[in-house]
């Protein structure tokens, strides 16, 4: 590199590292304000000098806004951060973390422990788990066994015929379900709400969603290399078969747990990677973290609104799909035109 280019490299990174300390800042910043912000005891932000005088308010901050705000930043950092992942390794950027049969396994999971397993919270979780990492399982070994195109283009085609079959047995299921009791409680759940995180819920999974993010984030130096093709991955030191498959169960592992515990909420690892790439391009040094904090803004801001907007909860899958819908188009809109030829 001549001393100009690398000086251009060096600002832009320098830029880079400004707009990470701004999300950083910004993602506090809302964390803090969401704390306060509520119905209680009256639509709007609550009066930090009111928690020392009203019981019930520090109460409600503590025992279900925290965690419920806790749970909300680990979603959408766990969902983005899956979503760039996959976009990534499998060079598609409509890929989202659930397309390998985690989400739709998830789903079949958790609608089989209500109809036939009485719906306790713990049982939903723990079945919801199961089958979206048995989902993960299923689509690897159904890859091994096709004969066509590479690995990653196989491995694609095994997760969307898997998270067809769930999805067929998650419609099998609703239509067994008492309509009057087990329906609703299966579709409240695939739309997906924090509405009932407790301490001990998020307890529970915080250690391996902790832990499986930092994976990725100490890896994401090397999601630049493994984005290339395996010769080329190969050639400058990685091993790529290895990898990958660590980076992938890294981010199924957090997604496959966070869903368990608020059911399926769609768009946020679709269209926060895509967003991110706009602002920091391919390089995964800066994007991954910067997907990780826009993600968790993203979801804590959507279930602000779940929350407040109504005297009712609204689920927040509802509130994901629609504004993530929005932001696609918009991307959409804006993606420059190529020259034709």
């Amino acid at each position: 590199l001549t001393a100009a280019a690398l000086q251009s490299v060096v600002r832009r990174n320098h830029r880079r590292q400004q707009w990470l300390w701004l999300l950083a800042a910004m993602t506090l910043a809302i964390f803090a304000l969401s704390l306060l912000l509520g119905r209680y005891p009256a639509p709007g932000l609550l009066d930090w000098s009111r928690l020392g005088e009203d019981e019930l308010a520090l109460r409600l901050v503590i025992n279900l806004r925290l965690p419920r705000l806790i749970t909300a930043l680990l979603l959408g950092m766990t969902l983005s951060a899956a979503g760039m992942v996959f976009q990534l390794l499998f060079s598609n950027p409509l890929v989202e973390p659930g397309f390998l049969g985690v989400s739709q396994g998830a789903a079949f999971g958790a609608a089989a422990a209500i109809v036939f397993l009485g719906g306790a919270a713990v049982v939903t979780q723990v079945a919801a788990v199961g089958f979206a990492l048995a989902g993960l399982g299923f689509s690897y070994l159904l890859a091994r066994r096709l004969r066509y195109g590479g690995w990653v283009l196989r491995l694609l085609l095994a997760g969307i015929a898997v998270s067809a079959l769930f999805s067929a047995g998650v419609g099998l299921l609703k239509y067994l379900a008492d309509p009057l009791t087990q329906l609703p409680e299966i579709t409240f759940w695939l739309l997906g709400s924090l509405a009932s995180i407790t301490w001990g819920k998020l307890l529970g999974v915080i250690a391996p969603v902790s832990i499986s993010l930092l994976v990725l984030w100490f890896f994401r130096w090397r999601l630049n290399v493994l984005a290339l093709n395996e010769e080329t991955a190969f050639s400058l030191g990685a091993a790529p078969g290895r990898e990958r498959l660590l980076l992938i169960v890294a981010a199924v592992l957090p997604t496959a747990l966070l869903i368990s515990i608020s059911g399926i909420v769609g768009w946020v690892g679709l269209i926060v990677p895509n967003f991110t790439r706009r602002i920091f391009a391919a390089d995964t040094r800066f994007g991954l973290p910067a997907t990780m904090l826009i993600g968790g803004i993203f979801v804590m801001l959507c279930d602000d609104l779940a929350r407040t907007l109504l005297p009712g909860e609204i689920p927040l899958g509802i509130l994901t799909s629609f504004f993530g819908a929005l932001a696609f188009l918009g991307l959409m809109m804006l993606q420059p035109s190529r020259p034709k030829s």
